[in-house]
């Protein structure tokens, strides 16, 4: 059984592939779940979504979104995963979202570097709960910033990672790229608008071989590029990226978890003869993440 470390990347690749744990893609049956805590939310401004709810008059009730982080936790049990809760910091209003401290691959996690200065204390808990389950750490971003909303085991053998010079930056991305390209993988590296805040915004693995883009807002040769993969692209429209409509938990066996506002995504999903699971997170996603952004998968079958 591998311990726990802080660095279980060997510099020249080949590393070992973790037993009970990591992913080698988006879409392999999901058994393990690290999930963000609800304890601190609060809408934050320095979110673009969290102040279009503001303006648009909308309020924040912590006793609504307590409620509806628990309908998504009795989901993820309902569909066979065992979820683990990050402990809850005062400090960290937007710890919920546990999908941007660390990115899981098969060779363990990599602890990322936040650019928001009010989620840069997150690490902390992320390397605690590591070690208390007893995941060694493949390696920690130290060169720029590195959040795993833009982060994607897209398939075997593949990632995609987007940056925009802030959320990710060249740098981090450059670093995760050496050490990812060492182990003979891949890696798809995707500049866009930092408007976007996180490439999870455009794009979200729904099932092998099959993605959904907002094809009007990324960039042609992105299309392309899936394209040339042989991926079957569900397009939605630019209006429901902006409500978070592409933000999906690929749950493997031809299930996908997704808000209950993603009406288009879920018809879309149905329409491909995938089962949807569509927990009420409204009073989340309106302060800037859905399900995609509280989660990081900790282990898949493989495929």
């Amino acid at each position: 059984m591998t311990e726990f470390t802080l660095k279980h990347r060997n510099d020249t690749g080949n590393t070992q592939p973790l037993k009970r744990w990591g992913i080698d893609s988006e879409y392999g049956v999901l058994t393990d779940l690290l999930v963000g805590p609800i304890d601190h939310y609060t809408w934050q401004t320095g979110n673009a979504a969290a102040r279009r709810s503001l303006r648009l008059g909308r309020q924040f009730d912590a006793d609504v979104a307590r409620r509806q982080h628990q309908e998504m936790l009795d989901a993820y049990r309902e569909a066979g995963v065992t979820t683990h809760l990050l402990p809850a910091d005062s400090h960290l209003p937007y710890q919920l979202y546990a999908r941007d401290s660390s990115v899981m691959t098969p060779w363990g996690p990599i602890v990322t570097q936040m650019y928001s200065p009010w989620r840069r204390g997150e690490w902390v808990d992320v390397v605690k709960t590591y070690q208390q389950l007893d995941i060694p750490i493949y390696d920690i971003i130290t060169a720029g910033s590195l959040e795993g909303g833009d982060f994607m085991v897209l398939e075997p053998g593949v990632i995609l990672c987007g940056y925009t010079g802030e959320r990710t930056s060249p740098e981090g991305f450059a670093q995760m790229k050496q050490w990812i390209e060492a182990e003979g993988w891949e890696v798809k590296g995707y500049q866009f608008d930092p408007y976007f805040l996180h490439l999870d915004v455009l794009v979200a693995a729904l099932a092998e071989k099959l993605v959904a883009v907002c094809v009007d807002a990324v960039e042609p040769e992105l299309v392309q590029w899936f394209k040339s993969r042989n991926f079957e692209i569900i397009d939605i429209s630019y209006p429901q990226v902006m409500e978070l409509g592409v933000n999906v938990v690929a749950l493997g066996d031809e299930r996908v978890m997704l808000p209950s506002d993603n009406k288009e995504l879920k018809e879309k999903c149905l329409a491909h003869g995938l089962k949807v699971i569509d927990p009420d997170i409204s009073m989340i996603t309106a302060g800037g993440g859905g399900v995609h952004c509280m989660c990081q998968p900790l282990a898949r079958q493989a495929v």
